[in-house]
């Protein structure tokens, strides 16, 4: 019976091959979108779920609130973890995770090299200071090495397999137990050797220092080891609870261990218990280099996919119940010969069954090709290997099953109705249950458009939004500016470099100082103005540089003066926000007023014009300026009139800083690049969305034009018997597109309060945005109509321009 159904799928999927093909083709993009839509969502979401024991994993980190200012860090004091081992109860495992200072690489050399291949490694990633009890927490394989001690004494290493083959490549992992590695000046012994872990986590380490080597080397004071009121990103903590014993009440314990150790500032911070589960999503606590993965994002993602899947399921209800006239005496015969509708049922959900079969295989192979393709917007580690997880296997199964059963369903359930007597007679023509079925694949039709109408509005939506950003006045100048880091010591050499730079011909001007303008980072200052009245406490953001740092970035002064060269006095300058902030309508009327600023009083000498210290999905708030020199360069370089100029100077740029700082790298940022990262994200929408308007234009194209030609094959004799009548071409084909053009009114109708609703939303996450106008929905409801008239057009003038001859002939 089984063989027989899926003989007779196979034949009527031949017999049909146009409408087969479209079938195959819609449903096969929706589902290639799904698989690796699917594939990111699972991925992220598998995220440390391997892990023995993950709901009873936490993070601590700290939440504060300073005057009114909150802020979020994954970092906590250095001595916490050895705190929490001695005086707190409940706590099965403490494991502190430190990093080294700075962007957390290290320069590694081995000290017996044994190969031909160089011992020195820059800026070597993934290298963590912990203990033990990291490795139970994992679950670790080890390879070499003892593993109840790898790294319980001061001075040792455990490294995985992959950079034990990186730095001994021809030894064995047992071999290179006992080697001398040095990171940066640090020398230690390798004494263990473990498997790298094979699932997607967020514990990227790969080089296991003990941590014990912190407190029995000159790092101590780096890591402020015996600090409570300070802590650095670089000093985390993951803990493990003893079964019976719940987070809050943890949680309630270490806040009154820390507050009896910080007297000081204690009261102004939490420390928060943070599952592991919520380590991946959160973006309140980012690791350093680490990724996050926001919910939202793929939740957005999901329902991408889900949209899309609907819309190729809807193209196969569409195209098998206008073709259900055809097969009306092949169900009568079956039925006739004892068939009944139950077994009619399963012939037909078997057909729909094999069809998703076909083009789940087919969209299999395509995975590696879209991955590829969307590189930009795979998760870094995700491959197509990944499919072969058991949880995607079953839920691939599940997902082909229930496009399957939910694609065929109703078709089945028309096709299965037929009566025998009248199928025989000739009596169920195109026009049988015509009204109801043509009714519904209207709807289906109008439910494509509405889907693909939204995107095409959310798209432009968010691409003028981008554009916005970018082209936005952002209060200074952006253009043709650099920015670089320095080693913070040696100030010396800083200033050779400056005057070095200086009188590089394509350099305009040259400052020191910190952040840019506009940064990736905040920095807050504590800062009150007293009128007379009360103690004012703003909220304040803080700059730093030279005297040439606002003219750098061309920084418009609205009253007052630039801070003068020199170190001898201490003066301020503040924006317009921050005048208004603490009550004075003027700018003018700001100046000479002292700040009470770290415990002295301190003049505001000018005010600047407000500019935007971070993207425009903030509100611009009070900020000052205080001269001071800082490791960072920002460098304005002078018209890049010939092409050439900006080449010549970076180039002797970077010369001049390989002779102050030998061995360092020189890594440059043009601001306008840094300022567009500041929407990255939405980038990676807008691309996304522009992907998803295009699939959805294509699929739903695709059986506008199965309709089209279904429909211009049952009315050749209509059209004939018109044109015989007098009708002309452009009459005829007025009449086939005219019901087309009216389902996608209907759908832009219903989508544009959607689209208006869901993207004023959006925008709401902007404080500075653009207005939604008219012609923004007026241009895609265009957009619409002209996709669906190109469709249908070539079969409609294919009809229109007949002989009516042919169409009458059998007449």
């Amino acid at each position: 019976m089984i063989k027989n159904y899926f003989k007779t799928a196979f034949r009527q999927l031949w017999r049909n091959k146009f409408f087969s093909l479209l079938t195959m083709l819609g449903l096969s993009i929706g589902i290639s979108a799904a698989l690796v839509i699917s594939l990111i969502v699972y991925y992220e979401f598998s995220f440390d779920m391997f892990l023995p024991y993950k709901e009873r994993i936490y993070r601590v980190v700290i939440d504060a609130n300073f005057n009114g200012v909150e802020g979020h860090s994954v970092g906590v004091p250095a001595p916490l973890g050895s705190a929490i081992s001695t005086e707190l109860t409940g706590v099965e495992q403490t494991v502190p995770v430190f990093q080294f200072q700075g962007d957390a690489t290290a320069y590694v050399r081995v000290d017996e090299d044994i190969t031909d291949k160089p011992g020195e490694f820059k800026k070597q990633q993934q290298i963590v200071f912990t203990n033990n009890d990291y490795f139970r927490l994992l679950d670790y394989n080890w390879i070499a090495g003892e593993h109840s001690a790898a790294i319980g004494q001061p001075y040792t290493v455990v490294l995985t397999e992959s950079r034990a083959r990186l730095y001994f490549p021809t030894l064995p992992p047992a071999e290179a137990i006992g080697r001398q590695l040095t990171y940066n000046d640090l020398a230690v012994t390798v004494s263990g050797i473990v498997r790298d872990l094979d699932q997607p986590t967020d514990f990227t380490g790969k080089e296991f220092i003990a941590v014990a080597t912190i407190e029995a080397s000159p790092l101590k004071d780096n890591f402020m080891m015996a600090v409570w009121d300070d802590w650095m990103a670089y000093s985390q903590l993951y803990i493990k609870l003893e079964e019976g014993h719940t987070a809050i009440a943890i949680q309630k314990q270490l806040n009154t261990l820390y507050r009896s150790h910080n007297t000081v500032s204690g009261r102004d911070i939490t420390l928060t218990l943070q599952p592991l589960r919520d380590v991946h999503f959160n973006p309140r606590y980012p690791n350093i280099g680490g990724r996050i993965a926001e919910k939202s994002t793929l939740y957005g993602l999901m329902t991408a996919a889900a949209f899309l899947l609907l819309l190729g399921s809807i193209n196969f209800i569409n195209l098998t119940t206008a073709q259900a006239s055809q097969r009306a005496k092949e169900i009568g015969i079956r039925k006739t010969l004892g068939s009944s509708k139950t077994q009619l049922i399963y012939q037909f959900l078997g057909e729909t069954v094999l069809v998703t079969v076909i083009s789940t295989l087919f969209s299999i192979l395509l995975v590696p090709l879209i991955l590829r393709l969307f590189a930009a917007f795979v998760p870094p580690g995700l491959n197509a290997g990944f499919m072969m997880q058991p949880g995607y296997l079953a839920l691939l199964a599940l997902l082909v099953l229930v496009v399957g059963v939910l694609s065929g369903c109703y078709p089945a359930l028309i096709l299965s109705r037929y009566r025998p007597t009248a199928t025989l007679r000739n009596q169920v023509s195109s026009r049988t249950g015509q009204s109801r079925q043509a009714t519904i694949r209207r709807i289906l039709t109008v439910s494509q458009f509405v889907v693909a109408q939204f995107f095409i509005l959310a798209t432009v939506v968010v691409t003028k939004q981008i554009d916005y950003s970018l082209q936005a006045d952002m209060g200074f100048d952006k253009e043709a500016v650099i920015k670089f880091d320095t080693p913070r010591e040696q100030e010396q050499k800083r200033t050779t470099l400056l005057h070095t730079i200086q009188s590089i011909p394509g350099v305009e001007l040259v400052s020191t100082g910190f952040f840019a303008p506009a940064d990736q980072g905040m920095s807050f200052t504590n800062v009150s103005y007293h009128n007379g009245k009360e103690e004012l406490k703003p909220t304040t953001q803080i700059r730093w540089g030279d005297e040439n740092y606002l003219d750098v970035y061309r920084i418009e002064l609205v009253a007052g003066r630039n801070v003068l060269p020199g170190d001898s006095t201490r003066e301020l300058l503040v924006n317009e926000q921050f005048v208004k902030t603490i009550g004075f309508q003027h700018p003018e009327a700001a100046l000479g007023v002292s700040l009470n600023w770290n415990g002295q009083p301190v003049p505001i000498v000018g005010v600047m014009k407000d500019f935007h210290h971070q993207s425009t999905r903030a509100m611009i708030g009070p900020l000052l300026f205080e001269k001071n020199s800082g490791s960072t360069f920002h460098v304005r370089l002078k018209p890049n009139g010939d092409g050439q100029s900006w080449h010549e100077a970076l180039t002797q740029i970077h010369k001049a800083y390989r002779q102050a700082y030998p061995g360092e790298d020189f890594n440059y940022q043009f601001v306008d690049d840094m300022v567009a990262q500041f929407y990255e994200r939405e980038q990676a929408t807008a691309g996304l969305l522009g992907w998803a308007m295009s699939l959805s234009i294509l699929i739903s194209c695709l059986g506008l034009l199965g309709l089209a030609t279904y429909t211009v094959n049952v009315r050749t004799k209509e059209i004939g018997i018109r044109k015989v009548l007098g009708a002309t071409v452009t009459g005829i084909v007025r009449l086939l597109s005219g019901d087309v053009v009216k389902l996608v009114l209907i759908a832009i109708v219903i989508a544009s309060p959607i689209a208006w609703w869901a993207m004023n939303n959006w925008l709401e996450n902007f404080a500075y945005h653009i207005d939604l106008q008219w012609w923004m929905f007026a241009g895609a409801g265009l957009a619409a109509i002209i996709f669906a008239l190109l469709t249908v057009s070539g079969q409609a003038i294919r009809a229109a321009v007949a002989n009516p001859v042919d169409s009458l002939r059998d007449e």
